[in-house]
């Protein structure tokens, strides 16, 4: 924008509005001082602003409406090449609609004289709307409903979209997530790590996969699940379809009848924030970013998990959200409660028996950390120093399925139903 450039009418009526108290208010001296600046800003003529000024500051609306400006020549033309041109905006469609014109003339697809062209060149972007307004576009659109309609995942749509709220007092309600080790490469298939975090108590199951299929991932849904001291009572995913698929749902049902499943919103990850935090803590943070798509890889990984379960569950301090103090309508303050590690939350709650309580505490007991972190550092540093091989992207799905000779970390009884409310 220049100084040059001249005021628009509403600009010119905004200006004056905001000038109208002080020229009420001021003496006789001042008002001629004040119309000489408001004329020169506005352009305008000294007795018009006065007229304004006195009278009525409001546009006053037109009593006769203005007839149209462009034949019905110019509004068809305009119509035609819109349609050729798969209805453009008008901001596209204006600056090219000489050409246009030209264009279909020179095929015989179109008579265009002398004064339709002019109409066509001096047709502004608002007058081009409002002629294009009225006109059924979708119709006309190049392959507009010829074509199969995109098929929704009717698998998850049955089920909820929501968030656990923070402050759930009753463990079992998990966030389920999935995490990729494909780095850059998302080619061929690789290993995902599946993590279902409790929201009451922090209480972590992990567990390494090769690929995503159902087989891998009900084989992984099963060592977590009885490894698990807490019965679940819900599972709150993504919108993944290797969530949400015909075969894994059916697992579900067979395997907890009585489960509850609900799923975040599509694109808000913090629907998730505890296994996502976890993800970055937990999994990103020992394991790293790097591809990982080998047999050994996947071995060495579930026992590192293995390690990290004890590591996190039974000794990592975990500080939880007990209320939100609001600053203002945004911003908000978190005030939580004394860091303590899952297993101690765990015993605060009345889900675990006092038998399969006794057994982790003892458990713990005869954890040594220091041991323990060792063969964590050890793990870590093999798994990213593996030999390739000529065959190590060969890897046979079933050779990475849990034997049934595997016995799980933690062997407890529960009954998988709700706390009473």
């Amino acid at each position: 924008m220049s100084e040059k450039d001249e005021m628009t009418i509403n600009e010119r009526r905004k200006y004056l509005h905001k000038m109208w108290g002080l020229y009420r208010d001021a003496p006789k001296k001042q008002k001629s001082k004040m119309l000489d600046d408001m004329e020169h800003v506005t352009g305008m003529n000294r007795k018009s602003i006065i007229r304004i000024l006195n009278g009525r500051l409001s546009r006053k609306k037109r009593t006769n409406e203005r007839g149209p400006s462009y034949g019905r020549n110019v509004i068809d033309t305009a119509r035609t090449i819109s349609r050729v041109l798969d209805h453009p905006c008008a901001e596209r469609l204006q600056p090219n609609l000489v050409f246009m014109a030209k264009h279909l003339s020179s095929h015989r697809q179109l008579f265009v004289d002398e004064d339709t062209l002019e109409g066509l060149e001096s047709i502004s972007i608002s007058t081009l709307k409002r002629a294009l307004a009225n006109i059924n576009k979708s119709a006309d659109k190049i392959g507009q409903k010829r074509y199969p309609k995109r098929k929704r995942n009717s698998f998850k749509e049955t089920y909820p979209m929501r968030r656990i709220p923070y402050d759930m007092p009753h463990p079992g309600h998990f966030e389920v997530d999935l995490v990729l080790h494909c780095d850059e490469d998302s080619t061929g298939e690789y290993i995902h790590t599946i993590q279902m975090t409790d929201v009451a108590t922090g209480w972590c199951g992990i567990q390494a996969v090769f690929g995503r299929s159902y087989r891998v991932m009900k084989d992984g849904f099963e060592w977590i699940l009885m490894n698990l001291p807490i019965p679940v009572i819900e599972i709150h995913p993504d919108n993944g379809s290797e969530f949400f698929n015909q075969h894994l749902l059916r697992f579900w049902k067979n395997a907890l009848p009585d489960l509850d499943i609900s799923r975040s919103r599509p694109y808000h990850k913090n629907d998730n924030r505890f296994v996502e935090e976890n993800n970055s803590s937990l999994i990103r943070a020992y394991i790293g970013y790097g591809r990982l798509d080998t047999l050994q890889q996947l071995m060495i990984l579930r026992e590192i998990y293995n390690d990290l379960m004890f590591y996190h569950n039974f000794f990592q301090p975990v500080m939880k959200t007990i209320q939100k103090i609001h600053i203002d309508e945004v911003h908000y303050r978190r005030v939580f409660d004394h860091a303590r590690p899952p297993l101690d939350r765990l015993a605060e709650t009345n889900v675990v028996s006092k038998d399969n309580l006794e057994m982790l505490m003892y458990m713990r007991d005869q954890v040594d950390i220091l041991a323990l972190r060792e063969r964590l550092e050890k793990n870590i540093y093999n798994l990213w120093h593996v030999k390739p091989t000529k065959d190590a992207t060969l890897v046979n799905i079933f050779d990475t399925l849990r034997k049934e000779e595997d016995n799980p970390l933690v062997t407890l009884s529960f009954e998988p139903t709700k706390p009473v409310q």
